[in-house]
């Protein structure tokens, strides 16, 4: 028998594909958020990493939102590699998230 490593990859990848495509206009919001965090002053700074923050939450619960209801077609061995392969992949491609989905 053969296993494969992480059966899901290509699907994440797909996934992930389609939720920048599908989500351009938070991923912007986001990096401009970082950048006003970062070129920020001393005095706003607090603010600005909490305005990042809430972005960043964001674009999480919305993976999440992807991560859940794929995984809900899937019994649940499949689940917990799915959601594995998926948290993997999100990691890789947006190591800012504070937390993943």
């Amino acid at each position: 028998m053969i296993f494969r490593r992480d059966r899901f990859g290509d699907l994440v990848k797909r996934q992930l594909d389609l939720f920048n495509e599908d989500e351009a206009e938070l991923l912007r919001e986001a990096a401009a958020a970082e950048l006003a965090y970062d070129q920020t002053d001393r005095d706003d700074a607090e603010e600005a990493y909490g305005d990042f923050q809430l972005v960043l939450e964001a674009v999480a619960d919305r993976l999440g939102e992807v991560r859940a209801a794929y995984a809900a077609t899937l019994d649940d061995d499949a689940a917990d590699e799915y959601a594995q392969a998926f948290a993997r992949a999100v990691r890789k491609r947006y190591p800012r998230l504070t937390s993943e989905p």
